[in-house]
């Protein structure tokens, strides 16, 4: 059938007289050109090649399923084949479809509300795609999955009104708000609800709520929402519930005590919510449970006596609570627990040694409680794979180890307690663990060689721990992974080994408040990763080796109070260091540091006065008067070349002071000259009123007698380099934009100048860019007004968002990266001059009420003065510390856009952890690039997803961890472009065919 019959075909659909005889024909095509019309609505879809017009039936297509005695499509799947387009009106010509499956696309746009109408549709299932907008109401289903889209808006009430017979909904992974609407409880044959991870709000157990009356359910998954309220007794009325997910809400008041009469249960977990009262006993009658978590709320009373009933529970996670008492024997009967979180309640008494019954245990965290005793030596011939029982009040000596912990154990924490005695040796056949923290304790010990055996090892902390003798010099022999080294306060002696050089992984060495001395090895010059370096309140004597200015990845160092003496290594962060991490250290000869300089340089040849006076007592008096007369010619000259240097060294100290403070002088005189006309013209003059200038409008003739109105604390929003942010009203219709008050100094002077350069900058206009859309200039006052972003910025979203507000979704992160990449694609690529940001970070880009990312704060370095334009590029590294290029503290490398890209990088991984870029410790310091790095060669990486965004797609999170250490190369040219990012981020969404 060629392109001309198929038209002809379309038109006869669509005419409504056509004669009887011609019915039955046109029917047994509706199929096909219902289908070759939604194929028409996809981007040129390979994995559809099979369906083509010529064909009478697509019975025999690809992804179709039909019914055999009719001949009519019932059933359309096809689920990740990558396909993008939209969903079209094809699909209402297939009257008799009972199936829609297009999970795992690409597909976006609307969903169609044609799909409403088919009159025999059971099963729609559109999860995993890019749909947007509002949801068309159903009736009739049996099953809808819409989850992981870009759906938004409320439910209307009458929602649930014609979907008594469905039996699964799935909203989940979107942007849906409002309460549920109350319509729900006519389904009363539901027995999966998942509404997880939206912006959903109310009360949903209330009276009106309707989940009581879904007696049916087996799956209630309302987590990572912003419900609030109490959770009523009636929950049993559920009796076939097997699964409950409320945490990440905000709900409180106590855990309801008839939830053990549900006794299908196998998961529940209201964690982080603001529960309070005791866990209630009924728990214990839930023999089915596998899973129980209560973390993070403000539960109290004591930890249950009756845990050991829950023979079946894998997981228990009671954390960050108030919980008391005494851990019970019966902890021993969960002979299936495989990771028990007790960390940060007020727990007392000895470890029960129960614990070592139980064989499948591999996570035991007992972190921040208040138990005593020694650690059972039991522990330490399990199969654990990670166990922290820091912050304790644990005593006695660590246990030796036997058996299966050697292979099985990654992370070790015994930090914060009262341990004593001997590191055991044994700890260097521990051949999987990554990390090992014993600081803070009262050792007393050696550091034992066998340390050095831990092929795998990242982390050493052995801070505070009474350690004494010498620093082993084998410690980086059999592991090349050791990232962090921590030795600080404690006895230890002797030099700091050569051997150090071999640790080339290191990123933070520290090994103050020691009694080391000796040198500073110049091996160390080999740590081309070191980040952190901290030596100070030590014994180290001599010159620092130069060979250190050559580690361009030095973010801080501090060598204070030592011997240190003679220059700095002339590279690197030496230059710029602070005099406090110098400090104590007389002989250094830097002017930072008051003492005299101490070069090692060769010492002259000293005369010994006594064995002139026995020569001269033993010659005549010629002799003696001619030796005096050569003694006197030698100090003569020796002097006369020292007191010539010192008198020129000490004139060109003068002269420099003197041009100094000339051009100081010169300088206060130029600001005070230009600080008195404009305070004289102010004064002898009427009040100087600016001009509003708004550029997508004709009220750019607005006058405003009191501009600072504008600008006062109480609508203050932010702040950056250039200026604060204010949250204001302007116009008669009120319109809500935001103002940033640039300051002043070194802003074009001429208003023409400053005109022509913010029109530029108002010229970029896209969907991901902050639009400028005017400004108010004075000689005194400038303010630019832009788009005011209904859901703040990044920033507060990340790090300061309330408590009661939802935190982001993998998509709504995902989004934002996107629309980030976007913007900065738009300003490099599609901008005439093109624009570099410079000062990319969270709090500039912004977020509207669809969550879209809005780059903002870009290219104000043009309204500067061309002398200060240079000096805050050069110098705009100190503004944003972690954001920052490494080429722009450089003055040697070339800056162009790729500085962005860096730090584009940075801010991916901050939206993926949840972590600001460096976080630091009460004693260390953490760079995320770098921990990220570190995660990614152990295999880890998805470790350090932040737990808040609840669940994701591995397989769209690693492949944007992995594009953001890419774009955060220390090397410029081994960046992407931002529009090849863009590119990259568009086809990690896409998922791939399925074979």
């Amino acid at each position: 059938m060629d392109t001309l019959r198929l038209f002809m075909y379309l038109l006869l659909m669509s005419c409504s007289n056509i004669q009887a005889n011609e019915d039955a024909f046109i029917d047994l095509n509706d199929d096909v050109l219902g289908l070759i019309v939604f194929k028409s609505d996809l981007n040129n879809p390979p994995a559809l090649s099979s369906w083509t017009e010529d064909d009478s039936s697509p019975c025999s297509w690809k992804c179709i399923r039909c019914n055999p005695s009719t001949g009519r499509v019932t059933g359309l799947s096809i689920t990740g084949l990558g396909l993008s387009g939209r969903l079209g009106k094809g699909l209402k010509k297939l009257l008799f479809l009972e199936v829609i499956s297009l999970s795992n696309n690409n597909l976006t746009g609307e969903i169609s509300p044609e799909l409403a109408q088919l009159p025999n549709l059971k099963t729609l299932d559109l999860s995993h795609n890019k749909f947007s907008g509002q949801i068309p109401t159903f009736s009739s289903l049996k099953y809808l999955d819409l989850s992981k889209n870009m759906l938004s808006g409320t439910l209307p009430d009458n929602f649930f009104q014609n979907l008594q017979s469905l039996s699964y909904l799935s909203l989940s992974g979107n942007s849906f708000e409002g309460p549920i609407p109350s319509t729900l409880s006519k389904c009363s044959v539901l027995t999966g609800l998942n509404l997880s991870n939206n912006h959903f709000s109310g009360n949903p157990f209330a009276p009106n709520g309707g989940i009581y009356a879904l007696n049916r359910l087996r799956l209630l998954d309302l987590s990572n929402n912003l419900f609030s309220g109490s959770v009523p007794t009636g929950i049993y009325t559920l009796h076939n519930l097997k699964e409950l997910h409320l945490q990440g809400n905000q709900f409180f008041g106590s855990i309801p005590f008839d939830i053990g009469l549900c006794p299908h249960l196998v998961k529940v977990d209201l964690g982080r919510n603001s529960l309070i009262g005791e866990i209630p006993d009924s728990l214990g009658s839930l023999n089915s449970l596998i899973f129980l978590s209560l973390r993070h709320n403000t539960l109290s009373g004591e930890f249950p006596q009756w845990i050991g009933k829950l023979i079946n529970l894998q997981h228990l996670d009671v954390s960050h609570n108030g919980l008391t008492g005494d851990l019970p024997m019966s902890l021993g009967d969960l002979k299936s627990v495989r990771s028990l979180s007790l960390s940060d309640n007020k727990l007392t008494g000895n470890l029960p040694t129960s614990l070592a019954q139980c064989n499948e245990l591999r996570t035991l965290k007992l972190k921040g409680n208040l138990l005593n005793g020694r650690i059972p030596t039991e522990l330490f011939s399990m199969g654990l794979e990670e166990m922290d029982l820091s912050d304790n009040r644990f005593t006695g000596s660590i246990p030796h180890a036997s058996g299966r912990i050697f292979e099985s154990l990654i992370d070790l924490d015994l930090s914060k307690n009262d341990l004593s005695g001997d590191i055991p040796p044994e700890m260097g056949l521990f051949s999987s663990l990554r990390y090992l923290n014993l600081s803070w304790n009262n050792l007393h010990s050696r550091i034992p060689p066998e340390i050095g055996y831990l092929q795998n090892l990242t982390v050493l902390d052995l801070r505070d721990s009474a350690l004494y003798g010498l620093i082993p010099g084998d410690l980086c022999d059999s592991s090349s992974s050791l990232s962090i080294l921590q030795l600080d306060d404690n006895a230890l002696s002797g030099p700091i080994p050569e051997e150090i050089g071999n640790c080339a992984s290191l990123h933070l060495l520290s090994l103050s408040h020691n009694n080391l001395n000796g040198s500073i090895p110049s091996s160390m010059s080999m740590l081309k990763n070191l980040e952190i370096l901290r030596f100070e309140s030590n014994e180290l004597s001599g010159e620092m080796p130069k060979e250190l200015g050559t580690i361009q990845n030095l973010l801080a160092v501090n060598i204070s109070y030592n011997k240190l003496v003679g220059r700095l290594p002339p590279g690197g962060i030496f230059p710029s260091l602070d005099a406090s991490a110098l400090q104590g250290n007389l002989g250094l000869c830097t002017p930072l540091v008051k003492g005299s300089c101490k070069l090692n340089v060769q010492k002259p040849l000293v005369l010994d006065p006594n064995a002139y006076r026995n020569q001269i007592q033993g010659n005549n008096a010629e002799d003696e008067i001619a030796r005096r007369l050569d003694h006197h010619k030698f100090f003569s000259i020796s002097a006369i070349i020292a007191i010539s240097a010192a008198v020129i060294i000490v004139c060109g100290v003068l002269v420099i002071t003197l041009l100094n403070a000339s051009a100081r002088r010169k300088l206060a005189f130029i600001d005070n000259a230009l600080e008195s006309i404009f305070s004289t013209s102010s004064r002898s003059t009427t009040p100087s009123i600016g001009r509003l200038v708004l550029f997508d409008t004709r009220s750019s003739g607005d006058l405003f007698a009191n501009p600072e109105s504008l600008t006062n604390k109480a609508s203050e929003i932010g702040g950056g380099v250039f200026g604060t942010v204010y949250k204001a009203s302007i116009g008669s219709e009120g319109r809500i934009v935001a103002v940033k008050k640039l300051y002043t100094s070194n802003i074009l002077e001429y208003p023409e100048d400053f005109d022509r350069e913010v029109r530029a900058l108002g010229k970029a206009r896209n969907l991901n860019v902050a639009s400028l859309r005017g400004y108010y200039w004075t000689p005194h006052l400038q303010l630019l007004v832009s788009d005011f972003a209904l859901n703040g910025s990044l920033q507060f979203r990340l790090h300061e968002r309330p408590f009661n507000m939802a935190p982001l979704s993998w998509s709504t992160r995902f989004r934002i990266l996107l629309g980030t990449a976007k913007g900065l694609a738009h300003l490099h690529n599609s901008c005439n001059p093109p624009i570099t940001h410079y000062n990319l970070k969270p709090s500039n880009i912004l977020l509207d009420e669809n969550y879209n990312a809005k780059v903002s704060d870009f290219g104000l370095a043009r309204l500067l003065t061309n002398v200060q334009n240079h000096s805050m590029i050069e110098n705009r590294f100190q503004g944003a510390p972690g954001y920052t290029a490494p080429e722009l503290a450089c003055q040697s490398l070339r800056v162009n856009e790729k500085c962005d890209v860096y730090s584009f990088g940075v801010i991916t991984l901050e939206i993926i952890t949840g972590k600001r870029p460096i976080e630091y410790g009460e004693d260390n310091v953490m760079i995320l690039n770098d921990h990220v790095k570190v995660l990614l060669e152990e295999g880890n990486v998805l470790e350090c997803v932040d737990e808040s965004i609840g669940e994701y797609p591995d397989e769209e999170v690693l492949p944007v961890l992995k594009l953001a250490l890419v774009c955060t190369s220390q090397i410029p040219s081994s960046r992407p472009s931002m529009k090849e990012v863009v590119q990259i981020l568009q086809v990690i969404k896409t998922p791939l065919p399925q074979r």
